[in-house]
């Protein structure tokens, strides 16, 4: 079942006193937790092209982008402060480029086991892979930007599927 975006009249993250707090998921049962996230970052043609032959002068640009993705996936709790501790199933990031702006895309496909979703892990997944590329990027290219960052698709718990555009 798919929804638009909508906001709750209650937000989960206040407390009766309208305090930030971590929601209780303890009692919540626990089942498989899906998320894909993506974005892009828009670069200079010149820039693509040195990426894409392997000419950056730091290395594999795209290698180590996938790697901090998924660190950034598995450390979302350290960095978001309310988002919970989960143990990662998968992470699986995929790259593509598109010349028209030249770009890469990156998605990110997170999953869990557990009593509350993903969305959080993919996003951060997302974010820190563009955030990696331009930072090996930056001494060639300093006007490169970042876009689009949006979770795609959720899956599993007690909202079940959701999708975005549909």
């Amino acid at each position: 079942m798919s929804q638009e975006p909508s906001v709750s009249d209650e937000l989960s993250h206040f407390n009766r006193s309208g305090h930030a707090h971590m929601v209780e998921v303890g009692s919540k049962a626990a089942t498989t937790r899906t998320a894909i996230a993506e974005g892009y970052i828009v670069m200079a043609e010149a820039t693509l092209a040195r990426i894409q032959a392997g000419s950056m002068g730091k290395g594999d640009v795209l290698g180590v982008a996938r790697l901090a993705a998924i660190q950034a996936a598995k450390k979302t709790w350290e960095l978001i402060p309310l988002a919970h501790l989960l143990a990662l199933t998968g992470a699986d990031i995929d790259f593509r480029s598109e010349v028209g702006p030249p770009r890469i895309v990156c998605q990110a496909q997170v999953r869990c086991l557990g009593q509350t979703g993903v969305e959080m892990e993919a996003l951060t997944a997302v974010s820190v892979a563009l955030l990696t590329i331009y930072d090996m990027c930056k001494a060639i290219d300093r006007g490169m930007q970042l876009h689009g960052i949006r979770l795609l698709r959720k899956e599993g718990g007690r909202s079940g599927l959701w999708e975005a555009g549909q």
